[in-house]
């Protein structure tokens, strides 16, 4: 076969192309999937070597390992029916093609384009929730629970989208029907009203963290330590022993008393010790207090004062702070400087006060009988 016939057999027609513009097409097309098959599996794999090295960073490299990390999961999450899909209206475009082809060629390209954007925001929501579960839950914790259920809500919420735009750019009326997403959804809330309650009341306590497992809380009347955060209720362990189930909802609406996170604890107590104890003495008392709580390891006196004339004893007024939040170790020191003082009050002569009643009998003239009328003061 002589090159004119290779030129004539190219020229030739075939719905509306010649075969040269048919051979054009289909090179780009295939040009253009393979490009960017490479250019996917190129980025992602030097996108993800980038942050694995950036993993042993300072701080300050953080946002850009998540940024790395979230392109290239979008990269890789890139599906090779949409570049499929790419890749022909590339081939397309060189061609003259009747106007109803065009169109049909154009609403594949949008319908996919919509389908591979929710499957990145799919995947970009995915992997950030992850990471934050990751980053945040404790052992035992059900953040995990809780992050899955908070992934599926998302998920729908794209793909619900991504449906209505896909129906709306193909030329349907979706007005109707986001209307019926809307009552529906309506309806659905209120039916569920309660349990969306203890759900949402769930995601707030495992996201903003007012307490974890582990934590002793007081709360209303109850107290105890958290053992499980569920996505209806929370059970804690009470001193007594028994388990207290209380709803989330609950939880949230009380003032919430969380020990855990005391990192010091500040102690006031009080003393009091009998009105006939001399002026000298109850200068020493402060003094002798402050050496008591001093002597303690762990501990910080703040002050120790005279604080008044109470009804059977003189009463001083002390404040001091253990450096540990543990209620333990604040009973131990605080029986060790009571002791102290308890001591050191013997060695000085002064005496505690204890409730007393002092009876003065008032009787008649001097030979006179009768009753004695006791009074009481």
């Amino acid at each position: 076969m002589d090159f004119t016939a290779i030129q004539n057999l190219l020229a030739r027609g075939f719905y509306q192309n010649s075969l040269l513009e048919w051979a054009v097409a289909i090179l780009l097309a295939v040009v253009v999937y393979v490009v960017v098959v490479q250019i996917k599996r190129f980025a992602a794999r030097r996108l993800r070597k980038a942050t694995e090295a950036e993993a042993g960073e300072e701080a300050p490299a953080a946002p850009r390992k998540k940024w790395g990390v979230a392109a290239a999961d979008a990269i890789a999450r890139t599906a090779k029916l949409f570049i499929l899909v790419v890749a022909l209206y590339a081939g397309a475009y060189v061609l003259t093609l009747p106007p109803a082809l065009n169109q049909f060629i154009q609403s594949i390209l949008v319908v996919a384009l919509f389908i591979q954007i929710a499957i990145w925001a799919s995947g970009i929501m995915t992997t950030a929730l992850d990471r934050y579960a990751r980053e945040h839950a404790a052992p035992g914790e059900t953040i995990t629970n809780a992050l899955s259920l908070i992934k599926l809500f998302a998920r729908l919420t794209v793909w619900s989208v991504a449906l209505l735009l896909i129906l709306d750019n193909l030329g349907f009326d979706i007005t109707a029907l986001v209307a019926g997403f809307g009552i529906g959804g309506i309806a659905i809330a209120l039916a569920a009203q309660n349990i969306l309650g203890d759900l949402f009341a769930s995601l707030s306590i495992v996201l903003d963290k007012p307490f974890v497992n582990g934590d002793f809380i007081i709360f209303g009347d109850h107290l105890g330590t958290i053992e499980r955060i569920g996505l209806k209720t929370t059970r804690i362990r009470s001193l007594s022993g028994e388990e207290i189930i209380c709803a989330n909802t609950d939880l949230l609406n009380s003032r919430i008393r969380n020990y855990k996170r005391m990192w010091e604890r500040r102690i006031v107590f009080g003393l009091g010790v009998v009105y006939q104890t001399p002026a000298d003495k109850l200068e020493q008392i402060p003094t002798i207090i402050r050496e008591a709580v001093e002597a303690q390891d762990g501990t910080r006196f703040d002050r120790a004062h005279f604080k008044g004339f109470g009804n059977f004893s003189l009463d001083f007024e002390v404040v001091y702070w253990v450096l540990s939040p543990d209620y333990n170790v604040y009973m131990d020191l605080q029986q060790a400087i009571n002791l102290h003082i308890f001591r050191r009050f013997a060695e000085e002569g002064i005496e505690f006060a204890y409730p007393t009643q002092t009876l003065y009998l008032e009787g008649g003239e001097a030979g006179q009988t009768g009753p004695v009328a006791p009074h009481f003061t």
